[in-house]
């Protein structure tokens, strides 16, 4: 599938608002990509590791395991043999995130408009 940048960009924009319309948590695209990196890339992951890989500096990448975090979308475990450093896992809860978002880009690039099935439907009592 060959896009023209408009198309790709209305693409991210149909996935991104059936996003922002479910209750799913609103990551900022720093998160998505710390997220999405220690998801689908092999690891061990490290804050290091992920700094490099993205190319920003360790506390960006420290306040997005942060949020990531307490969401329980990763978790950090020591690394044994160096206890100075920590390895960064994805978890259930985070993998259940990314599967309903890939939906929603698929979604999107098939033409549906809502997403097929959300992430989770917002309710109208506010």
């Amino acid at each position: 599938m060959q896009l023209s940048e408009r198309e790709g960009l209305e693409l991210w924009r149909k996935a991104v608002t059936a996003s922002v319309r479910s209750d799913a948590p609103d990551l900022t695209a720093r998160q998505q990509a710390v997220l999405m990196s220690v998801a689908l890339m092999p690891g061990p992951h490290t804050v290091r590791g992920l700094a490099e890989h993205l190319g920003v500096a360790k506390p960006a990448i420290t306040r997005a395991l942060d949020a990531l975090e307490r969401l329980n979308f990763i978790r950090r475990l020591p690394d044994n043999s160096d206890l100075r450093s920590i390895f960064i896992e994805r978890t259930p809860e985070g993998m259940t995130y990314l599967r309903a978002f890939a939906r929603l880009v698929l979604a999107a690039a098939s033409g549906e408009e809502s997403g097929g099935k959300p992430l989770a439907k917002r309710s109208n009592a506010a």
